[in-house]
């Protein structure tokens, strides 16, 4: 459950919001020598001001695989090219795109959710097949399907929070 959690945290990083971050652009694969790599393994990525992402190659040569990797990409932002480094400026978001973005992340809250859920359900299977087995008695069974539940709910508050946050951070003007 600990890993659904990590796992929607990272994605929700990687939904832009007004400010300038590194996670915008850390999930891009770029064609390298036709090998699909990590952007961060290609090139140092900063956010020196608010709005602008600096993305600067080891190799200067991966410069228009990097740019090309961008402009492919779902963000929506145009890459200008000085051939040393790459600047990605941020635009001011708007009321509509911001809804968007609202509706994505409630999107992959859910989706967080279901996977929570979902290990919470593998895991009353395997104590059912234990006790089918006869390695544990009902009442053991009865009694760690409740704790997981607990565990369950605990979890979905946090992915819950996670994603308020997000809202919140996406609303912010």
């Amino acid at each position: 459950m600990k890993k659904a959690v990590e796992a929607l945290r990272r994605e929700l990083v990687s939904i832009r919001t007004g400010r300038a971050a590194p996670g915008l652009v850390d999930h891009l694969l770029v064609d390298y020598y036709s090998t699909l790599t990590p952007l961060t393994q290609l090139a140092s990525i900063t956010a020196p001001e608010a709005r602008l992402i600096l993305i600067q190659p080891w190799d200067r040569s991966s410069l228009q695989a990097i740019e090309k990797a961008i402009l492919k990409s779902d963000l929506g932002l145009n890459p200008s090219n000085d051939g040393q480094v790459i600047r990605l400026s941020l635009p001011q978001l708007t009321e509509e795109r911001r809804k968007d973005l609202v509706k994505v992340v409630h999107k992959k809250v859910e989706e967080g959710r279901v996977s929570v859920r979902n290990v919470r359900r593998d895991a009353v299977d395997h104590l059912k097949k234990q006790e089918k087995d006869k390695l544990i008695s009902a009442d053991d069974l009865h009694r760690t399907q409740e704790k997981l539940q607990k565990l369950t709910d605990k979890f979905i508050v946090e992915v819950d929070q996670l994603g308020e946050d997000k809202e919140t951070e996406l609303m912010e003007v």
